[in-house]
């Protein structure tokens, strides 16, 4: 799987991501890793500092993606095939139907 095929799937698993962490059976530690996903990618501080050619954006490119894959890793089964369902049409033409969704992509795939 390419780079651009990974990032169309990681688009249309925010929604769902988000879907999920309002559930009451997703476990407290999957809602954490969230937590610190967005945080990180909010966050101005990198581990490593985005003006060093390449490297610096090596912690978007692998530590973000890998955070919430770990996440999903965390959710329920049941509740992520759920979550899933739900958000399926949530996201058409490269937007967000709903504006909330586009925070959680911008803090996911866009930090500094």
């Amino acid at each position: 799987m390419n780079i651009k095929q990974q990032a169309k799937k990681l688009k249309s698993n925010i929604p769902a991501i988000f879907i999920a962490l309002k559930e009451k059976d997703t476990p407290l530690i999957a809602k954490i890793i969230a937590g610190v996903t967005v945080g990180y990618a909010l966050s101005p501080i990198d581990l490593i500092p985005d003006f060093i050619p390449v490297l610096g954006y090596l912690d978007d490119v692998i530590l973000l993606p890998a955070l919430v894959a770990l996440t999903i890793k965390l959710i329920p089964g049941a509740v992520w095939t759920k979550s899933k369902r739900s958000a399926d049409g949530l996201w058409e033409d490269g937007k967000p139907k709903k504006w909330y969704y586009s925070i959680l992509y911008g803090a996911c795939c866009c930090s500094s």
